[in-house]
């Protein structure tokens, strides 16, 4: 667990919100994206030493940048190309284009735009649900991509093939997707929708064939209804008013394979297990409108640590960030089945839940690869650092 103190390094510019960020492989780059459509690729180093160093070694904002890029649209969500780590890719809602950035290339123009070609729905959906939300890469092939869209489906191009989509994983055409994840076995794909809902498709075909049907269209393998999932947890049933939100954000463990977290947007957080198709992890904080405050307005999306199950992500009514246990067995603060009963010895709890106060609303979170440090991207374009608490032991000579 983050056994954390919190530090502040504010990078403002004329941006409005850091919409989404996520760091290279190595975490020596960070990529942000904002809602007015700036990209930006920071020197995780010459950031850090910003914050921590010396007053002398604060930098300018331009020495901050390794790339910075100004579009005339929204940009919801950005992704490091895993086969190769020069490029990044950037999506908006409200486009159907998928765009391409080298991070070697000092240019304001992307190196490759995809878009989407004709679709199953083409024609029945307005202008304003053709955009992708968000983008995801195969693992193992820096060719392949894939982007949620508002209009239905989740798309996915070879960029070996052509620049516009090969495959199309549909759902029901009034679906709006959100986010969309891959699995470790690099063929499933899950796609959340702002109704509550989870699809998921395997790319060798649908429910009916290990082809693909008409097109190059699949059907879902299976869908789940988030609100139907917590209705059976009886716990929750007796105190709650269950509802159906909109999953804001879905994300793999790093440390389980199984476990699918997604993020809703009245601020509640929890763990899909993907085997059994159970909700197994709650995290269900006090409503935004208990403090006086408007959560429709923010989009937030969460992190995974790369080690130890502990997932951050924005408070949806308070400035700051929760770090939750969502460590895979009962012993978990936030598992379903928990009992504070028989709760074992301190050396042998996991993590327990954490809020971490800080300066300004979280909207994205990164968690660095390599280690704990977690950065914020706020509501006013800041970036906030959430660190391991490091103490300086002095020689008494």
């Amino acid at each position: 667990m983050i056994n954390a103190s919190t530090f502040a390094g504010c990078y403002h510019s004329a941006r409005e919100g850091v919409s989404a960020m996520e760091f290279d492989k190595k975490g020596i780059y960070l990529a942000s994206v904002t809602n007015s459509g700036c990209l930006t690729v920071h020197d995780f180093e010459t950031l850090y030493c910003s914050l921590y160093g010396p007053s002398c070694s604060l930098p300018d904002d331009s020495s901050n940048y390794v790339l910075h890029i100004s579009n005339s649209m929204p940009l919801c969500a950005v992704r490091w190309n895993p086969g190769n780590q020069d490029e990044i890719v950037c999506s908006s809602s409200q486009t159907d284009k998928v765009l391409l950035f080298d991070i070697g290339y000092i240019s304001s123009a992307p190196t490759e735009v995809l878009q989407k070609g004709k679709t199953k729905f083409h024609g029945l959906c307005s202008e304003s649900r053709k955009g992708l939300t968000d983008v995801a890469f195969t693992p193992d092939d820096k060719s392949r991509l894939f982007a949620s869209g508002l209009d239905g489906a989740v798309y996915m191009w070879d960029r070996r093939l052509s620049k516009t989509h090969c495959v199309e994983l549909t759902a029901l055409p009034e679906s709006q997707f959100t986010s969309v994840k891959l699995n470790m076995d690099n063929r499933t794909v899950f796609g959340a929708t702002r109704n509550g809902t989870i699809h998921v498709w395997d790319t060798r075909g649908g429910r009916a064939s290990a082809a693909f049907q008409s097109h190059n269209e699949v059907q879902p393998l299976s869908s789940v209804k988030i609100s139907r999932l917590l209705g059976k947890i009886a716990s929750l049933k007796e105190q709650s008013n269950i509802v159906s939100g909109e999953i804001l954000s879905i994300d793999f463990n790093p440390s389980c394979s199984y476990q699918l977290a997604f993020h809703l947007d009245d601020g509640w957080s929890g763990v899909l297990n993907v085997n059994t198709f159970s909700v197994s992890h709650l995290h269900c904080p006090p409503p935004a409108w208990l403090e006086g405050v408007d959560s429709v307005l923010h989009k937030r999306k969460a992190t995974w640590l790369s080690t130890s199950s502990i997932y951050a992500v924005g408070s949806s009514s308070n400035n700051g960030i929760y770090a939750l246990d969502f460590h895979p067995d009962t012993s978990s603060a936030c598992h379903v089945d928990y009992n504070e009963e028989t709760k074992g010895s301190e050396e042998n709890q996991p993590a327990e839940n954490k809020f971490i106060p800080l300066s300004e609303r979280v909207l994205s979170c990164a968690a660095h690869p390599l280690s704990h440090d977690i950065i914020c991207g706020t509501e006013f374009s800041s970036l906030l650092m959430v660190s391991q608490k490091y103490e300086t032991v002095r020689d008494p000579e």
